[in-house]
Order: C-alpha cells, then structure tokens, then sequence
C-alpha cells in the first residue's frame, strides 16, 4: 500500500481505521479501549434511518388514518430499484402521474410523502464504528443511550462525526476469525509447536483446491458468483487471490474488466496499455486497472499529480457522497 493511500498530509479529513478482530474479543476489544482512554472520550457510532420511497409513501397514508391497503398499492407502484427516490418513481410512471390525477387521496399521500423523504425515522447504531475524542466525547457530539448494548452512541452519523473532527475507528467482530481460531486450537491438540504463520502461502495443491470451486466456508470466496469466478481466472498465487477480490465488486464486473483480466492472465487476449508509461502501473494486473494504488500512481506517471493530489483524486472518484 502506497503511504499517502493511508495517510494523506493533502486530504482534509482523517483516514479511517478498519480492523477486524475475533467476533469474541470485539467487546473486549471496545472495553480496552474506553479504559485506556475513558468511557467519556469513546462511543459508538450511531445511525439514522430515514424514509425511503415506498416507506414513507406507507407511513403517510398510516398518518392519515387511512387503509393500510390503499397505501400499500401505491407503494408497490414504485420500483423495487435501491435508491430510487419518490419523483423520479412518478416521473418514471404513467400508472403513477394518473393515480394522483384522478385520485385526491393519493395525490394527499404522495404530496406529503414528498416532503418527508429522506427525513430521519429510526436511530440505530453502526455495526463497527467507534470514535475516541480528545476530551469527554458530549462536547463534539450529543448522544443517545442504546439499550440493546447498554452504551453510548453518538446522535452524529459516520460522516458528521468526521465532519467535526473526530477519528472513526472500525472494530469489526469476523466470525471467520473466530473459526480459524477455534481450528488453530484444534490442531494444537494433535500438533502442539503448530503456529499458522508456518503455513506456507505458495501450496499448488491449495490453488488447485480453489480453482476447482471448493471453497465453501472460505471468508469472500464462497459465493457462487465467486465461485464460477475462480473457476474462470484458475488462481495460482496469492495475489490472483487478492485479484480476485478486488475485482468481486459490481463496477468490474459490469464494466468487463473482470473479463479482461481472466482472459489475459489465461493467454486468450493480449495485453495492451492505453499509454506506454502504464506498464510499469499495471504490469501486475494484465493491463487492468484493479486497485485504488494504480489509480494514484498512473496520475502520477500520466499528469505528474503528488502522491497526496493522486489520492485526493482518487477518493473524488470512488466517491459515495457526492
């Protein structure tokens, strides 16, 4: 991983810090930390819910006081698309555009529905996010006591709470962590100076195994997606693992360059760059842009952009929130 990638002296804000820990130990690890930097100055990040399309168009018509019926038709007009908000549903609609004419109920629903959505409806807490602040944490962000847990979280979502200043951490509880751990011990039985490290990570036999499938109960390799992936690539390193990986996402595999690189690393197409000065970038990756570091480095190689500007551009396009 590129520095900058992690640690930006050009990025306005601070980088996030992901860590997973066994499943078991995630409680230990939060009450480690409120110990070591007081339970004043650490929360857990909480979540808002807000109203959705069909939701909202459901709890306007409850509001109402009028047929749960009534409101559920108009909510399963609108498409099942994520994301889709309640304008561009009747923009989208005939069936919709004529309801609200000829029906003054609806039209009721819907203009109310309009106004509040994407209000908040729930509060929640985020599965991993934790935030230690410098001083007692009620003087950056209000909170609100989660039963459920019995702890803080903060009132702030995710991206407030980096907007006041404050440092998100992920503690993330993986179950497969705990699994191999639970297998480590069960071998120790039998092999007492057993340590994973010694595990070699260049076993053909292991890539074999992989390429013909057999992947279940192996962490992100055991969807079927995945599956019919690694039969199509064959992996014969760790970093065509690591390919693999990076390359599962919808952008790759909607915009063919998943198939790109399967069919150049198996020989069936040739490898070719849009510009000489990206060999050195993507030697490693047939050609293929995979990684977030290649983007930087061909800005850097192509336009001359810092590591820190590369990174900053990066973040630009990768950018959920606009």
């Amino acid at each position: 991983m590129l520095f900058e990638r992690f640690l930006n002296p050009e990025r306005p804000s601070l980088p996030d810090f992901d860590i997973d820990f066994c499943i078991e130990g995630r409680d230990k690890v939060i009450e480690y930390v409120q110990k070591k930097y007081g339970e004043k100055s650490v929360a857990q990040i909480g979540t808002l819910g807000t109203m959705a399309a069909r939701g909202v168009t459901r709890d306007v018509t409850r509001i109402l006081g009028k047929p749960y019926g009534f409101g559920d038709m108009i909510a399963k007009m609108i498409p099942l698309t994520p994301g889709i908000k309640l304008q561009e549903a009747i923009d989208d609609s005939d069936e919709l555009k004529a309801l609200i004419k000829e029906n003054d109920e609806a039209a009721e629903v819907i203009d109310l529905a309009l106004k509040l959505e994407g209000c908040a409806r729930s509060i929640g807490k985020h599965a991993a996010g934790v935030v230690i602040a410098p001083d007692d944490i009620h003087e950056f962000t209000p909170l609100h006591f989660d039963s459920e847990t019995n702890s803080m979280a903060t009132q702030l979502d995710m991206y407030d709470v980096e907007d006041v200043g404050l440092v998100k951490f992920d503690f993330l509880g993986l179950r497969t962590l705990t699994v191999i751990n639970n297998a480590v011990k069960s071998v120790e039985k039998i092999d007492p100076h057993f340590k994973l490290k010694s595990i070699s990570f260049d076993d053909p036999k292991v890539f074999d195994l992989l390429s013909s499938g057999k992947t279940k109960g192996i962490f992100q390799l055991e969807s079927s997606g995945m599956i019919d992936l690694i039969k199509r690539m064959k992996p014969e390193n760790f970093s065509d693992i690591v390919a693999l990986v990076a390359l599962y996402r919808p952008g790759p595999l909607n915009s063919g360059m998943a198939d790109d690189y399967i069919n150049r690393k198996n020989g069936r197409d040739s490898i070719s760059y849009q510009h000489p000065s990206l060999k050195k970038v993507l030697n490693e990756t047939y050609g293929v842009f995979v990684y977030q570091e290649q983007v930087m480095e061909a800005a850097q190689v192509l336009a001359s952009y810092s590591l820190g500007d590369a990174d900053n551009l990066r973040r630009a396009m990768g950018k959920k929130k606009s």
